[in-house]
C-alpha cells in the first residue's frame, strides 16, 4: 500500500486503519494506483489519456506554485502528455467488488462536470459518486461513501469532455477503508462557490456608459472603440494630451521577423468632448509590442527580444525620424503575456517597466556577452536614457502588469495568482509565484501589503467566475493611484487596478505603517457589468481624468492558440467629472521620492538613533549599491534598531544589505551576530556563516 506524498506526515491522523487495495476476481491487487507503470486493467477511449501513466512530479517542473501530490511513483496526469486541453476521452477501470464501507481517491484538474471522476455501479450503470477539482494540479483526496453498495461491483471512469482552459482531469490511488477517512482541514472539500451573475456578455461601444457602475459625480466616456482601435495592449499620454496606443495584433505568439502586425496609433481630442477626432498611424508592422512610453526625444517600445527607441523630431505631426533602434536585447518571449510591459517614467527620470515570472530574460546592449548581461524573470526593471544603463530595481512577484507612484514617490505594483498588491523598494526581493531568487541566500522575501484577497475559494484559479463578493478574481492588470485634488477624499490616494475575471476595477486603501503601508479592501471603483470588459492599463492625467484601455474579449485567459482570442474589438475609455470638458490631458508627473539618500554619509545619519523607519529602509536600499567596506558601519548601525524587528520590510531589507558582507568577512559577521537586535537577521547571519 502506498501513501500519498502530501499525507506522509499525517497519515496516521487521516487513516485510523491502513487503506486497502481492491482486488480482482483472481484475488490479486488491481492496478488502481498505476504502480505497474502501465494502464493494465483500464480501457481508454479518445486521446486524453494517451501515454499514461506519468512517472514522478512533472507539475513542479513547469510551475513551482503547485505539485502533483501523487502517491507512489505513477499517476494519471491529464495535462502532462499533450500540454494543452484539446484532447478528450475516457479511462475506465475493470469492475471490482465493494468489500469495505468507504473508499477514497486523488483527483485534480478542471472545475467543471466535463472533467470528472465517476464511480459507477456495474449492474445498472448508475453514477454513485462524482468528483472534480477546482483548477488545481495538486491532487486532493475525495472520500466515497459505499455503505449502501456492499457486495456490488463498481468501476471507476475518468471523463475529459472539455477542450478549453483547464480542460483536463488527473487521478491516482483508489483505495478502500474500513472506517471513514478523517481528512485534515486543509484537505477538506471547500464550500461550493456560486457562479457570478454578470448582466452582460458583450456590448456595443455606445452601450458601455449606460451599463457601468461608476463613482458618484463621474461619467464614463468611450474615447475610441472598434474598428478604430482593436486589442489595445499598452498605452501612454504625451505632453499634448494625445493617447499613444499599441494594437496587439501579433499576440499571443511572436511572429517571424518582418511579419509582425502590431501598430502604434495616436488619438487626439481637439474639441474637448472626451472623444477622439484625429487618428494617426505612427508605425506598423511591429512584432509583439507589449510596452510603450514617449519622451526624451522619441518613442520607447518593448517588443521582446528588444527594447526599441524610435526618434521623433516633429511633435506637431509625429512621424518616425528614423528606424527603430534596439537599445537592449535578450528579453524572453516564450510566454507572450509575461514579457516586458507597462512602461512609465519614474520620478528619477528612468524608464520603468515590469516583467513576468515565467519568462527568463538576459538583458544587455546588442552584441554584449552573457557575462555582461542582467538576468530577470520576475520584477521591476529600469533604464536610464542618457547613460543607457539597465538594471533590475526589484526582484520577484508573479506577472505584474501595472505600476504607479503615490504622492510621496513610493512605487506600487499589482500581481496575479499570488496576492495582488506590493510596495516596491530599490533592492527589494518579493514573494514569487514560482522559481527561486537568483541569490540563493535570500532565505525569505517580502510579502504582499494587502490584508485581503480579491478571490474566494481554496486557490486563485478555483475562484475564477465565482468571486464577485471578494472583488472579482485573482488576475489583475493596470494600476493607478488617484492623486488629483478633484477626487473626493474617500477616493484620493486609493490604489485602483483592473480585475480581469471580475470585469471591474478594484480599489485598495493605503494606510501608513512602519517603514511601509498596509492595503485595506476598498469598495470596487468601477464595475463594467460586462464579461467581455478587460482593463489592462490605467493612467491619470493632469485634469484628473482617468484613462483606461480595454482589451475587450470574452476569453479572459492567456491562450497560445490564436483562435482563442477576439481580434475585432477594443476600447479606450475615460472616467471624467460629469459635464466636464477636456483641457489638458497631459500625463501626471510622478512625485519625487522623499526618502532618497544620496550617499553613504546620508545613509551615517539615517541609520543612527532617532531616524525614521522609512529612512532606514532607504539606507538599506542604498547599501546594496555601496561597496562592502562602505556598507559595513551602516548595516551594523541598522541592525541595532530593535524597534524594527517586527516591521513588514526592514528585517529583510537589512538582510539583503548584510548578506554580501557576511559572505566576505567572517570577522565582521561575528561582530554583527553579537550586536544584532533583530532575531530574523541574527538567524540568517548564522545560517550564512555556516554556508560554504
Amino acid at each position: 500500500m502506498k501513501t500519498p506524498l502530501f499525507l506522509l506526515a499525517s497519515s496516521v491522523a487521516i487513516f485510523a486503519q491502513a487503506p486497502i487495495v481492491p482486488v480482482g476476481a483472481d484475488g490479486k491487487p488491481l492496478n488502481l494506483g498505476f504502480e505497474t507503470g502501465t494502464l493494465d486493467g483500464w480501457t481508454a477511449t479518445g486521446t486524453a489519456f494517451e501515454k499514461q501513466p506519468i512517472k514522478g512530479d512533472t507539475v513542479t517542473k513547469r510551475r513551482a506554485d503547485m505539485k502533483s501530490n501523487h502517491a507512489g511513483e505513477y499517476w494519471i496526469g491529464g495535462f502532462e502528455v499533450h500540454q494543452n486541453d484539446k484532447a478528450t476521452g475516457t479511462l475506465t477501470s475493470s469492475a471490482f467488488k465493494v468489500t469495505q464501507p468507504w473508499a477514497s481517491f486523488l483527483v485534480a484538474g478542471g472545475e467543471t462536470e466535463k472533467t470528472r471522476v465517476d464511480i459507477v455501479t456495474k449492474d445498472d450503470g448508475k453514477v454513485i459518486h462524482t468528483a472534480h477539482s477546482d483548477q488545481r494540479e495538486d491532487l486532493r483526496r475525495s472520500v466515497v461513501d459505499l455503505r449502501k453498495f456492499a457486495g456490488r461491483e463498481i468501476f471507476i471512469r475518468l471523463v475529459d469532455e472539455h477542450t478549453e482552459h483547464w480542460g483536463h482531469v488527473s487521478f491516482d490511488d483508489f483505495v478502500f477503508h474500513a472506517e471513514e477517512p478523517k481528512l485534515p482541514a486543509a484537505q477538506k472539500t471547500q464550500v461550493a462557490l456560486v457562479a457570478d451573475v454578470v448582466q452582460n456578455a458583450g456590448l456595443k461601444p455606445e452601450q458601455v456608459p449606460g451599463v457601468a457602475t461608476v463613482p458618484e459625480g463621474y461619467e464614463l466616456k468611450v474615447f475610441a472603440a472598434e474598428p478604430d482601435i482593436v486589442n489595445p495592449i499598452s498605452f501612454c499620454l504625451d505632453e499634448r494630451g494625445r493617447a499613444w496606443v499599441v494594437e496587439g495584433m501579433t499576440y499571443p505568439n511572436r511572429a517571424k521577423e518582418g511579419e509582425g502586425k502590431d501598430r502604434v496609433l495616436i488619438f487626439e481630442d481637439t474639441d474637448g468632448d472626451h472623444r477622439f477626432d484625429k487618428r494617426t498611424v505612427f508605425m506598423d508592422k511591429l512584432n509583439l509590442v507589449s510596452g510603450i512610453e514617449v519622451g526624451n526625444g522619441g518613442v520607447w517600445l518593448g517588443a521582446a527580444p528588444y527594447l526599441y527607441f524610435v526618434p521623433v523630431t516633429n511633435w506637431d505631426a509625429p512621424t518616425p525620424a528614423g528606424e527603430p533602434k534596439a537599445l537592449l536585447d535578450g528579453w524572453g518571449y516564450n510566454d507572450a503575456h509575461e514579457t516586458l510591459n507597462t512602461f512609465h517614467w519614474g520620478p528619477d527620470g528612468w524608464l520603468y517597466g515590469c516583467h513576468g515570472v515565467f519568462v527568463s530574460s538576459n538583458v544587455g546592449k546588442p552584441g554584449t556577452t552573457a557575462a555582461e548581461r542582467t538576468k530577470i524573470n520576475a520584477g521591476v526593471w529600469r533604464f536610464q536614457p542618457e547613460q543607457q544603463k539597465f538594471e533590475v530595481f526589484a526582484h520577484g512577484t508573479s506577472n505584474p502588469w501595472g505600476m504607479d507612484w503615490n504622492a510621496d514617490g513610493e512605487l506600487f505594483i499589482e500581481a496575479c495568482v499570488i496576492p495582488h498588491l506590493f510596495h516596491i523598494f530599490d533592492g527589494g526581493r518579493y514573494e514569487r509565484q514560482a522559481g527561486q531568487h537568483f541569490n540563493t541566500n535570500t532565505y525569505d522575501d517580502i510579502k504582499t501589503i494587502a490584508d485581503h484577497r480579491h478571490y474566494l475559494g481554496a486557490n486563485p484559479h478555483g475562484g475564477n467566475g465565482k468571486s464577485d463578493t471578494a472583488g472579482g478574481g485573482h488576475a489583475h492588470a493596470g494600476l493607478c493611484i488617484l492623486q488629483h485634488p478633484s477626487w473626493p477624499e474617500n477616493l484620493r490616494g486609493g490604489v485602483i487596478m483592473g480585475n480581469i475575471h471580475g470585469s471591474r476595477i478594484n480599489m485598495d486603501i493605503l494606510e501608513a505603517k512602519g517603514s511601509g503601508c498596509v492595503g485595506h479592501h476598498g469598495a470596487d471603483f468601477i464595475n463594467f457589468n460586462d464579461k467581455a470588459s478587460q482593463i489592462v492599463d490605467i493612467r491619470e492625467d493632469r485634469d484628473g481624468s482617468l484613462w483606461m484601455i480595454d482589451w475587450y474579449d470574452l476569453n479572459q485567459c492567456h491562450r497560445t492558440q490564436k483562435e482563442a482570442h477576439d481580434f475585432t474589438t477594443g476600447r479606450i475609455l475615460k472616467l471624467v467629472k460629469k459635464g466636464s470638458k477636456a483641457t489638458n490631458s497631459a500625463p501626471r508627473p510622478a512625485a519625487p521620492t522623499k526618502a532618497v539618500l544620496a550617499d553613504a554619509a546620508a545613509a551615517a545619519k539615517a541609520a543612527a538613533p532617532g531616524g525614521s523607519a522609512v529612512e532606514r529602509r532607504a539606507a538599506a536600499s542604498l547599501c546594496q549599491r555601496l561597496t562592502i567596506e562602505q556598507r559595513k558601519p551602516i548595516v551594523l548601525a541598522l541592525l541595532a534598531h530593535e524597534e524594527d524587528k517586527d516591521d513588514h520590510n526592514l528585517p529583510l531589507m537589512f538582510w539583503y544589505a548584510a548578506e554580501p558582507i557576511v559572505a566576505a568577512d567572517p570577522v565582521w559577521a561575528t561582530e554583527a551576530l553579537a550586536a544584532c537586535k533583530i532575531p530574523k537577521v541574527t538567524e540568517f547571519i548564522a545560517r550564512r556563516m555556516a554556508t560554504k
